[in-house]
C-alpha cells in the first residue's frame, strides 16, 4: 500500500492508496470509528456499486454503520440536501469527536466535508473517493463546498480530513466519461509544473483510460502526492501557491454555469476545456508558445475530452461566459486572477487580466 502524508501540523493525515482496500476498509477505517460506528453517506449509485462492499468490511470488523442515501448528481450540492443530510445526522446523534464516512465522488466528499464543518461546529470526517476525479483531487486538501444559483463552490469552508482511503477498484465500475473526466484532473498536475509528467500522461493516458491498474494507481499516487505538497505550502490559498490547482477552473467553471451545472458537462470536462482555453489565452497573449497550446487541445482532444467551447457544448458570447466568472470566489479588489501559463508545466498567477480581452478571446474562438 502506498502512503501520502498531508503535512498539517495537528491537522495532518494520510492518504492510503492500494487495490483491494476498500474490501479490509473495516481494519484501516477502525481508529477512526471512535464509539464503535460510522455514519456513511453515498449517493445512489454508489450505494448499488461500491456500499456492499465498505457494509461488508465493517461488519467483519465489527464496526456498526448506518448509511445515509443521496441521489446522484451535481444538484445534490445543494441547501436543500445539506439540510436532509444535517438532519439526518442529527437524527443519528452524531457527536464532535465521531467521524462520518463520505463514500462517493466529488459531489458526496464535499457536501459531506462541508456538513461535518458546521455540524454541532465541527467533527469529522473521512474520505473514501470512488471516482478518479476525486481519488486525484478533491478528496485531498479540506476544500469542502455546496453549490448556490450564484455560483458553483461558493458556500463551504475549509475542514481537513482526519484521513482518505483510495482503492482504485472502484473505478472499474464507472462509466466510461466519468473516468475521461477524472483524468482532466490527472493532467492538471503534469501543466501546472511537471512537464515530465504530462509527458508521462501522453504516453500512458490511453492505457490508463483503457482500465491499465498500474497506469491508474501510478497516476493517483503521483497527483496526490503533488497536490499535499501544494497544500501542505499553502493550506488556504493565502501565498497564491495553491491557487495553481485552479488551472482551467475559472473557465470551466463559467462552462458549467453557462450548461445549467448539469450532466451536460461533467466537471472534469469543463475542466478540460477551461485548461485548453487557459493555454490558448496564454498564447494568444504572447505567453505560451502556441505549439505548446496546441499540444495540450490535442491530448486532451484524445483522451475523448473536450478542448474547445463547441466541443464543450456552448455556444454563449463572451460577455455572458465572463459574467459567470464575475462571480467567482477569487475574485478581490474587483479583480479576477487568472491561472495562465508561459508553456507546459509553467503555470502562474496573473492577476492583472482584462476581463474585456478574455471576453473578445472567448468570441473569437466561439
Amino acid at each position: 500500500m502506498s502512503r501520502v502524508d498531508v503535512a498539517l501540523g495537528e491537522r495532518s493525515y494520510a492518504i492510503d492508496i492500494a487495490a483491494g482496500t476498500l474490501d479490509r476498509a473495516g481494519d484501516l477505517l477502525r481508529p477512526f470509528a471512535k464509539r464503535g460506528r460510522f455514519a456513511i453517506v453515498t449517493d445512489a449509485s454508489v450505494a448499488a456499486a461500491q456500499l456492499p462492499r465498505l457494509v461488508a468490511s465493517l461488519d467483519a470488523a465489527g464496526i456498526g454503520h448506518d448509511a445515509i442515501v443521496l441521489p446522484a448528481g451535481e444538484a445534490t450540492k445543494s441547501w436543500a440536501h445539506l439540510e436532509t443530510l444535517t438532519d439526518r445526522l442529527l437524527e443519528l446523534e452524531i457527536e464532535r469527536s465521531d467521524n462520518i464516512i463520505a463514500l462517493g465522488g466529488g459531489v458526496i466528499g464535499d457536501l459531506t466535508g462541508f456538513a461535518a464543518s458546521i455540524l454541532k461546529r465541527g467533527c469529522g470526517f473521512v474520505q473514501v473517493p470512488t471516482t478518479l476525479l476525486s481519488q486525484v483531487d478533491s478528496s485531498v486538501g479540506g476544500k469542502t463546498a455546496i453549490n448556490s444559483r450564484a455560483g458553483k463552490n461558493l458556500i463551504g469552508s475549509f475542514h481537513q480530513p482526519a484521513y482518505v482511503l483510495i482503492d482504485p477498484t472502484t473505478l472499474d465500475t464507472l462509466p466510461a466519461r466519468e473516468v475521461r473526466a477524472g483524468y482532466a484532473e490527472v493532467v492538471k498536475y503534469g501543466l501546472i509544473d511537471d512537464a515530465g509528467f504530462f509527458g508521462w500522461c501522453e504516453a500512458n493516458g490511453a492505457a490508463l483510460l483503457a482500465g491499465d491498474a498500474a497506469a491508474r494507481e501510478y497516476a493517483i499516487e503521483r497527483s496526490v502526492a503533488a497536490k499535499a505538497a501544494i497544500v501542505a505550502d499553502d493550506e488556504r490559498e493565502t501565498s497564491g501557491r495553491r491557487a495553481l490547482l485552479n488551472l482551467g477552473h475559472t473557465f470551466g467553471h463559467a462552462l458549467e454555469a453557462e450548461t445549467g451545472f448539469s450532466d451536460r458537462l461533467l466537471h472534469g470536462e469543463g475542466v478540460a476545456a477551461g485548461m485548453a482555453l487557459a493555454f490558448a489565452f496564454s498564447a494568444r497573449q504572447g505567453l505560451c508558445p502556441a505549439e505548446d497550446a496546441a499540444r495540450v487541445a490535442a491530448h486532451l482532444t484524445a483522451a475523448g475530452l473536450p478542448a474547445s467551447l463547441k466541443a464543450a457544448g456552448v455556444d454563449a458570447p463572451g460577455a455572458a461566459l465572463v459574467a459567470h466568472m464575475m462571480h467567482d470566489k477569487k475574485m478581490a479588489g474587483g479583480r479576477l486572477p487568472f491561472l495562465l501559463a508561459r508553456g507546459i508545466g509553467q503555470t502562474f498567477l496573473a492577476k492583472d487580466v482584462d476581463l474585456a480581452e478574455v471576453a473578445a478571446f472567448l468570441d473569437e474562438v466561439r
